[in-house]
């Protein structure tokens, strides 16, 4: 599942020319996906910032229509977000076998039942961030870079720890 298509659906919807439009200097900044295994009802949406109004708008691309949602973004915040420019180069249907391959790789047996992956640029670099449900009730997150396809960083955590803590 290549993102390109979604990229085209925003952009020839009458959501995008008008925003656009308004926002000249907007730019692509984060994707946001959902990719649920269980029940393939996956979320794919796309986020633009304006740095003259500093506002992020999420596009909503899963139904018929592209929906468009308005954000400020968070007072305490003082970071822009970066631009997303050139070709992605990881589909999404890609993501499932790095993240297995990685797991073998630190023998986590499990399966993975969703991956919640952002898209963005971080420190020049265009960065999968994925946080991935495990069917035993733990999350793996892992970084890859788009270009190389490589491991950034891969870290396994079980939520029962996490409500420990709280």
């Amino acid at each position: 599942m290549k993102i390109e298509p979604y990229i085209e659906k925003l952009e020839s919807s009458k959501e995008f020319k008008s925003y656009i439009g308004k926002s000249p200097n907007a730019y692509f900044s984060a994707g946001f996906f959902v990719l649920d295994f269980e029940t393939n009802k996956n979320i794919h949406q796309i986020d633009y910032y304006d740095p003259k109004s500093k506002k992020m708008i999420t596009f909503m691309l899963d139904g018929k229509k592209v929906e468009a949602k308005l954000a400020e973004m968070p007072k305490e915040n003082k970071l822009k977000p970066g631009k997303i420019d050139g070709k992605i180069n990881l589909d999404l249907d890609i993501l499932k076998g790095i993240v297995q391959d990685e797991m073998k790789n630190n023998m986590v047996t499990t399966k993975l039942q969703k991956i919640i992956a952002i898209l963005q640029t971080l420190d020049g670099k265009l960065i999968w961030n994925l946080n991935c449900i495990t069917t035993d009730m733990g999350v793996v997150k892992v970084h890859v870079d788009d270009a190389t396809h490589s491991i950034l960083k891969f870290e396994k955590i079980n939520l029962f720890d996490i409500v420990k803590k709280l």
